[in-house]
This record gives C-alpha cells, structure tokens and sequence, in this order.
C-alpha cells in the first residue's frame, strides 16, 4: 500500500495570513496526492507573541476548504486561544470535514516560546487512508522519548520554523529519528527570513533505512513522494528491533 505525500516548503509573508494562503494555493494547484504538509505557523511565520498571529478562523476554515478542494488531507500548525491559553496547534484536516489536532509538547523555551503558549497535553496519532501518522512541532524532534516506537504508528510528521544555524541538527534529528523508529519521517520546514531569523529549508522524507527519498534544499519547493506501508512493514517483520526495546511510560 502506498500513500502520497506532498511536502510544501517556502517563504513565509511575515503576519499576512491572506498572502500566504494565496500563495499557497497556487503553489498547489493540480498537485494529486494524499497528504499535504506545510511548516510550523505557516501561516504567519513563527510568532513568540501569540497576539501577533493568533488565528481567527481563516486558516482552518482555509484548510477544511483545501483538503475537500484536493482530496487530501492538510496539515500544518497556527497560533490559537482555547479559554485564556494560547496553543501551537498542529491541524490533520481530511477532505470528509473531519479535524484532528495536536497542542505543540516541548515548547522552544530557549526562544522565549514557553513564556506565552501553553504545551498540550497529550500524544497524538492520527489515521488517514490506512496509515498511522504521530503528529510533532518543531523542537520535539529534540526528544526522541516523546516520538518513540511503540508499534502504534508508520510515519512521524515534524513541521517546523527551524533556522539556518541549526540545519545539521534537524537533518541528523531526522534521520536518526527514522532509524530508531523504524518508520517514516516527514519533515517540513520553511525557508527564507523573518525579522530576526533565516530558515534554511532541507524538508525531506527519510526512510525507515535513514535514507531521504526526497528532499528539497534551501529553495522554495512542492515535493511530492510515495511511501510504501507494505515494504515498511515487512522490513520491521524481518528486522524486528522493537521486540528488544526497552519499557518505559510517558507520565
């Protein structure tokens, strides 16, 4: 069984939600695929001060309009208010309508992230057309714990607002990810600047081998791959590192 992805990669228009939405659409006009994966805030660009990009509806009313426009499902994360708590949301919206999400865990304390946002509050998999993606934010990818292995899923989504200085950290992050795991790993990010930073892009899909099947450097880019389940899953029958993990439970 294979599955379609599409990765999206670009610069992102500083706070202009109505700008980057267009781009977007155009960027993915007559694109064919299954899963469609945009960058961490891809929206607005990642904002450590909530109120700057908080989301008022547009964006998933945006999605839930895309994923039924491309058949697809769409993923990708915005700034939003649930009560008096601001939350990195990473949205899985499928073209049926139905919307899926994951509150950002390990909040980028380093940049100041923790000081407005609130962490979520628990893991999240979700299925989508026979196969089981665990969602992730950004500096998640940092805590192997988090996204471990446990016979639950075929393939991790990291999206991501990582900069140029730490771009080997985020290549060697998910390979390393892909090989312990014994699954896929989808990693997007942005590329280009925002006021303070530049993103270097290196969106890739690596193998469960740790090898990339795709990825598409510092430029802007629509990258589209398949992911075969049944050869995955024949590779973890032959090579069954999980029966020799270690127990361990996230509390």
């Amino acid at each position: 069984m294979n599955s379609r992805i599409t990765l999206v990669q670009r610069n992102i228009a500083w706070l202009n939600i109505d700008a980057n939405l267009m781009d977007i659409e155009t960027m993915l006009e007559g694109v064919k695929t299954d899963v469609v994966v945009l960058s961490e805030m891809f929206q607005t660009g990642f904002a450590t001060n909530p109120i700057e990009a908080i989301d008022d509806g547009r964006t998933l009313r945006w999605m839930l309009q895309m994923a039924k426009k491309l058949d697809a499902a769409i993923v990708g994360s915005c700034a939003v208010k649930v009560g008096e708590e601001y939350r990195n949301r990473m949205y899985f919206v499928k073209p049926t309508g139905e919307v899926e999400y994951y509150d950002k865990w390990h909040l980028f304390s380093v940049g100041g992230e923790s000081d407005s946002y609130t962490r979520g509050r628990e893991r999240k998999i979700v299925e989508w057309r026979g196969v089981r993606y665990l969602l992730a934010v950004c500096y998640d990818l940092r805590f192997p714990v988090w996204s471990r292995q446990r016979g639950d899923y075929d393939a991790i989504i990291y999206i991501a607002a990582w900069p140029t200085p730490r771009r080997e950290v985020w290549q060697t992050l998910l390979k390393a990810r892909a090989i312990e795991n014994q699954a896929y790993v989808i990693g997007v990010n942005r590329t280009g600047d925002e006021p303070t930073l530049s993103y270097s892009g290196d969106s890739a899909v690596i193998d469960y081998y740790g090898k990339c099947v795709v990825e598409c450097g510092s430029e802007e880019c629509v990258a589209n791959v398949e992911i075969d389940i049944d050869n995955l899953n024949a590779f973890r029958d032959k090579f069954n590192v999980s029966a020799d993990a270690d127990e361990f439970k996230l509390i």
